[in-house]
């Protein structure tokens, strides 16, 4: 990992609401607003920015857990914007908090643990998995 990564930097991305990040299982929906798995996947894309700048050549970020409570909904159309604050180092270990917020109000907050690896290390893990 480059040196520079320092704990209570932030990275922020926004998004849009469309109708492919409403809630629904098997192609049924279940409620026309955000869902809770297109959430979580703005939390680890916005968490995912903290470590860009600071993986070298042969590393690679790899996710080690996600917690999140979604609060709120938010329809369509809508602009989401997250933020990543980074918490800790710890390791290999990039722990970071996540706070999610429509035009009104919070809807939703957690908490993104990436893993710093050599990028061959992560290859051969899922390769092993394969058997």
């Amino acid at each position: 990992m480059k040196p520079g990564m320092q704990v209570g930097q932030q990275a922020t991305i926004t998004a849009t609401v469309t109708p492919d990040m409403y809630a629904q299982f098997e192609g049924n929906l279940v409620h026309p607003a955000y869902s809770t798995v297109s959430m979580v996947y703005h939390m680890e894309w916005a968490a995912r920015q903290i470590i860009l700048p600071y993986l070298e050549e042969h590393e690679e970020g790899i996710g080690g857990g996600v917690t999140a409570k979604h609060l709120n909904p938010t329809p369509a159309g809508s602009e989401i914007t997250v933020t990543a604050i980074l918490r800790e180092i710890k390791g290999k270990a990039v722990i970071c908090d996540l706070e999610v917020r429509n035009n009104k109000e919070k809807i939703g907050e957690g908490e993104v643990t990436q893993y710093i690896l050599p990028k061959e290390m992560i290859k051969e893990k899922i390769e092993s998995m394969k058997a």
